[in-house]
């Protein structure tokens, strides 16, 4: 059954997701990916939380990248009568459609993560399907709850500061209005509950599987990814709650070497660059901050998204020939243009004075929309919209049975 698949937007979560739309996404990706190859790059790559921003753009780089064989596991629904599918469901059916036509290995495992049957199933296909065990681990989750196998008790994340209440502008980015929003401060119990969702415990969790099956390669590499930003967000991102559970993270880098010693392996932190993402999205403050640094990044001709972050993470900071490249505290640092001085200088005048009269020329709140509405697949060029499509689309290596 066709249809016509139009954005429906609530808040900072669009409803709905246009199959064409995330298909040349995809593929906008994978063309970038081939012009920025990497031949000393990872050949068995293992994403979790691969069907969106970093994670998808990670699976696209080290296949089209390096030629790598990939397995991605990630938490989305296909299309029923009432829906369309997620739009992480109609990437990950574009690039498997791609990876097979070009040769490149690729299954995709589609189930909670974070659950212990998941982690075993990832760990049968891996036994059956490849020798030699996994170079690369990135662990790419982005989930607001998650359910703990050993207990089954269900945590959830807040977006909270810590210590006292926060107020700063933010904006409505779908109506313009620029206001101020204040955030409660949040509770030992948040704070608990944070990092048990974004924190380092089940990161920890996926490598001593693989490790206690003997499935990771000598001198495997792993990958979280994360963000700290300007001291203009601190309060809610890197001095809230979401901090605290990265600071969680970065300690989880030394269990997880040490886990890997006698393999020669290596833990990892990459700092990003702010990007319009399905979970930036939801944080306060952030959009608002985003469409400034997206104006004055693009005046200077530094902008990035996700493709082009990931491309020089592999070519320039983990597989050049100069080897790892990292800073002081041994993270890699995506985020050293969006930090430079000139940048962060012109984005605090911005941020003084913006307003909802002077939003549309003080930032690049239209990029923002555009990069929103093409995370679900719309607002992209090459696409008829006024054509109906069949919303429902099969991964091939995800069998149909499970979704009927």
């Amino acid at each position: 059954m066709t249809m016509l698949i139009e954005p429906k937007i609530r808040g900072f979560i669009c409803t709905t997701a246009h199959p064409t739309g995330c298909a040349e996404n995809v593929r906008e990706q994978i063309e970038y990916a081939k012009q920025h190859a990497h031949v000393h790059g990872p050949k068995k790559v293992l994403i979790i939380g691969a069907s969106t921003g970093y994670g998808l753009a990670s699976r696209i780089a080290a296949a089209f990248g390096s030629h790598a064989a990939t397995i991605g596991v990630f938490f989305e629904k296909g299309a029923s009568a009432k829906r369309t599918a997620s739009a992480g469901w109609y990437n990950t059916a574009a690039f498997e459609e791609a990876a097979r036509n070009a040769n490149i290995y690729a299954k995709s495992i589609n189930g909670d993560a974070f659950s212990q049957e998941i982690k075993n199933q990832t760990i049968e296909l891996i036994k059956n399907d490849w020798q030699g065990g996994v170079d690369l681990v990135i662990y790419s989750l982005a989930s607001p709850r998650r359910t703990e196998s050993k207990t089954g008790t269900v945590y959830n994340s807040t977006l909270k500061p810590i210590g006292q209440a926060y107020t700063n502008h933010t904006v409505n980015v779908m109506t313009g209005e620029v206001f101020d929003i204040t955030l409660d401060p949040a509770t030992e119990e948040d704070i608990h509950h944070t990092e048990k969702v974004m924190g380092g415990e089940d990161w920890f969790d996926w490598m001593q599987c693989l490790s206690e099956h003997g499935l990771l390669a000598q001198g495997v590499k792993t990958l979280a990814y994360s963000y700290i930003g300007p001291e203009l967000t601190f309060p809610i991102y890197r001095d809230g709650t979401i901090g605290a559970a990265k600071k969680h993270l970065y300690k989880t880098v030394n269990q997880i070497d040490t886990l890997l010693h006698s393999i020669n392996g290596k833990a990892l932190i990459s700092v990003n660059k702010a990007l319009v993402t399905q979970a930036s999205s939801a944080i306060p403050v952030v959009p608002l901050y985003i469409s400034i640094l997206y104006k004055v990044m693009k005046n200077k001709n530094l902008h990035e998204g996700c493709i082009e972050q990931i491309a020089r993470l592999f070519v320039e900071k983990m597989f050049s020939p100069a080897g790892i490249q990292t800073d002081d505290q041994e993270f890699i640092r995506l985020d050293d243009w969006e930090m430079r001085d000139d940048i962060q200088s012109e984005v605090s005048k911005l941020w003084a004075s913006v307003n909802t009269q002077n939003l549309e020329t003080l930032t690049d709140i239209q990029g923002y929309r555009h990069e929103f509405q093409k995370l679900f697949g719309f607002d992209i060029a090459a696409v008829n919209y006024a054509q109906e499509v069949d919303p429902v689309v099969h991964i091939p290596s995800i069998p149909e049975e499970v979704f009927s």
